[in-house]
């Protein structure tokens, strides 16, 4: 199946993104994520639908699909307005006006109803050409959206003073005002809640603000000479050749063939300190060069990026519905018919029992239409998740899902991996011994069997021992947890690997690596590994939080237990195949939610199961791909922020419709009691999603550490 990634404009609340996903699906679709806070759309498409066929029938939905053309060509409606703004403007001065009636001293001109018809008839149209037409449109696909009680409200108030004026029922019966009233702060309040919401993406927006730069294009002419022109980064391709100076930014993928330079990654990383760089290594699209030049060859462009899919990784987060929201859903997709019926209800009791007379019935129902607020139970989630997941992304912690957020406020547990996590997995040789053989032998073989692995064992001595004198196996094999494995040609059996090799019985169980061959110990080699100088202070922090920490690994128990002492772990778990780690995690989960952190491939089945896997930028891929969460800065210093990240995001969704529900459950009594006229209701409701706004956007800020 194809993945679509669509950018869809003109939604503005949790129905309008309903709306979009039912049709997808109904269409046959698979995996429909929208999500309507950035507009963001993606599915799975299949062979037997046409991308044209699927954006023809969101814009007949009443959004438009950017980018995409339609399969009939035909071009897109003339617009007179492009936002909320705009129409609140050409709005106001005809609003103003009818309210001027309202003054204690009258001007007899405005108190001639056909003339209040004329001033109210351009704001109503310009209303209806919008609250209308999306009203019509959900009700043609059976979900009604927020603009259904805009308009029945609106309507009703001018049709009630339409037949006032036709009818000649004197200036008792016309509200036209009230018409216009609506449809002006209904407008106000939509731009205000846009601008609110937009904010909340502000990270976000940051990171892509980055994907579109000048490069230095470096090219040949027939002579050989090396010409340079600029070029937008998106015109290069891999292979390309490009030049950057000091002070730019790094327009994509890259990696250095010449130059040094001090480079700055704190756009993906969180981390401001220049890293040194020089040829062989990559550069990161979006990082900014602080000193040097460098000439570098494009590795990937476009959607292949870091940058593109650390965004990627956001979006599809920020589309994922995390627990708590699922109720609130269900209420958003029955509340425009419930609240209809509560405004009908409100018409009946005060006109039939309360006996407040036709208009006053009239205008408390209209009240209820125009003060509820759907759009605030689906904004809820969404506007603080999109914050958290952005914020997060700026300081290089990267969530795959939103139920990860949710998920840390349970965590109890945190279970690390030793080599790679609290330690730097920068390893030196600072000791090797061999029973029988001779020096270089005993290297030669290690290097025949190491070349093999991906370990970070395995990469320092294919550095450090390499040699063309190789042996060559008939048969290599690398077991996780334990090492490497392999036959040669007259069927010896040699094994290179820590403390789970069974052979080690026999020497001291205090090394970091044994080669044995045909079950006899043949020598052992030791290696130094960093502790990361963070390690401490994050072990620190997650006891002074009360959360237990474990040591989990498959080194021997005499250097684990080094490193526990040396950060702060009480508990450790030490040579422990993947298998065995695996089920220490299950134990640990039947027993409270447990986080796991690790970085090689023998961490990925215990990262799976874990309640959140925690994994690092410079990991193993395969555990990068099983981690819920990634760190991007090459350390666990973040460590910290994810998990304060993850509690006040859940804090803020909590408090968020804690406020959407009681608003909703108090305004509506309030103006079905007549305690509100219907312009002061309509600029009630487009303001309350403000506030759940405003409230997301203070995660930005807020010290969650």
């Amino acid at each position: 199946m194809e993945k679509v990634d669509w950018k869809v404009d003109g939604m503005d609340c949790t129905n309008c993104a309903l709306t979009i996903s039912k049709y997808l699906t109904k269409e046959g679709v698979k995996n429909v994520k929208v999500n309507f806070i950035g507009g963001d759309v993606s599915f799975e498409l299949n062979q037997n639908t046409a991308k044209e066929k699927l954006a023809k029938g969101i814009a007949d939905l009443g959004y438009t699909v950017l980018g995409e053309t339609h399969a009939d060509t035909t071009k897109p409606p003339f617009k007179l307005f492009a936002n909320h703004l705009q129409r609140f403007l050409f709005c106001l001065p005809f609003t103003t006006v009818l309210m001027l009636h309202m003054l204690p001293w009258h001007i007899h001109f405005l108190m001639y109803p056909y003339i209040q018809l004329a001033i109210c008839l351009p704001v109503y149209i310009v209303g209806m050409s919008y609250f209308g037409v999306s009203a019509v449109k959900s009700l043609r696909r059976g979900i009604p959206n927020m603009n259904v009680l805009i308009a029945i409200g609106a309507t009703a108030a001018f049709i009630y003073s339409l037949i006032g004026t036709l009818g000649n029922y004197g200036m008792d019966y016309v509200f036209y005002e009230t018409a216009a009233t609506i449809i002006t702060l209904v407008f106000l309040g939509e731009w205000v809640e846009n601008r609110s919401v937009a904010l909340t993406q502000k990270e976000l927006n940051k990171l892509a603000g980055q994907q579109k730069v000048m490069a230095n294009m470096i090219a040949f002419d027939d002579e050989h000479k090396e010409n340079i022109f600029p070029v937008e980064n998106t015109q290069l391709r891999p292979g390309d050749l490009i030049l950057i100076k000091s002070g730019e930014q790094v327009p994509t993928d890259c990696k250095i063939l010449w130059g040094n330079a001090q480079v700055n990654e704190a756009l993906l990383t969180g981390e401001s300190v220049p890293v040194s760089k020089q040829k062989k290594d990559s550069l990161i699209g979006g990082s900014i060069l602080t000193d040097g030049t460098v000439k570098a060859q494009v590795t990937a462009t476009g959607k292949d990026t870091v940058l593109s899919n650390i965004l990627n990784l956001v979006k599809q987060a920020q589309g994922e519905k995390p627990p708590i929201q699922q109720l609130a859903d269900k209420i958003s997709a029955i509340f425009v018919p419930v609240v209809l019926g509560i405004s009908v209800l409100t018409f009946i009791i005060n006109y039939f029992f309360v006996d407040a007379g036709i208009t006053h019935s009239l205008m408390r129902s209209i009240a209820v239409l125009v003060i509820s607020c759907p759009c605030a139970m689906g904004l809820a989630t969404p506007a603080a998740i999109a914050v958290g997941l952005g914020r997060a992304a700026k300081n290089g912690i990267l969530f795959r899902n939103a139920k990860s957020l949710e998920l840390f406020k349970d965590i109890q547990t945190v279970v690390f991996d030793k080599t790679g996590t609290l330690t730097k997995g920068d390893f030196v040789i600072n000791g090797f011994h061999s029973f029988v053989l001779p020096e270089e032998e005993f290297k030669r073989i290690v290097f025949s069997l190491e070349k093999y692995s991906n370990h970070p064992i395995a990469k320092v001595i294919t550095s450090n021992w390499k040699t063309n004198n190789t042996i060559s196996w008939k048969k290599v094999e690398e077991i996780k947890g334990v090492g490497v494995m392999a036959t040669d040609n007259e069927g010896n059996v040699y094994q290179l690997g820590n403390s789970n090799i069974e052979a080690t019985s026999r020497a001291e169980k205090s090394h970091t690596a044994y080669l044995i061959k045909n079950n006899q110990a043949l020598g052992w080699l030791d290696m130094e590994d960093e502790i990361r100088k963070e390690s401490k202070d994050v072990i620190n922090y997650l006891h002074s939080k009360n959360i237990n920490t474990i040591l989990l690994s498959g080194d021997s128990y005499e250097r684990c237990k080094k490193i526990a002492d040396a950060v702060g772990i009480d508990t450790v778990y030490a040579e422990k195949k993947p298998a065995e780690k695996l089920q220490v995690i299950e134990a640990l989960n039947k027993e409270h939610p447990t986080a796991m952190v690790g970085d090689g491939i023998n961490d990925a089945p215990a990262l799976a199961k874990a309640t959140i896997g925690i994994s690092m930028s410079d990991a193993s891929q395969l555990a990068m791909q099983t981690a819920q969460v990634v760190l991007m800065n090459k350390g666990i210093q973040h460590l910290p922020l994810a998990l304060g990240l993850g509690k006040h995001t859940f804090g803020t969704i909590k408090q968020n419709l804690f406020w959407a529900f009681i608003y909703n459950i108090v305004a509506i009594p309030i103006a079905a009691a007549g305690f509100l006229h219907p312009g002061i209701a309509a600029l009630a409701m487009g303001f309350s999603d403000v506030v759940l706004a405003i409230n997301s956007i203070k995660l930005n800020y807020k010290k969650v550490v």
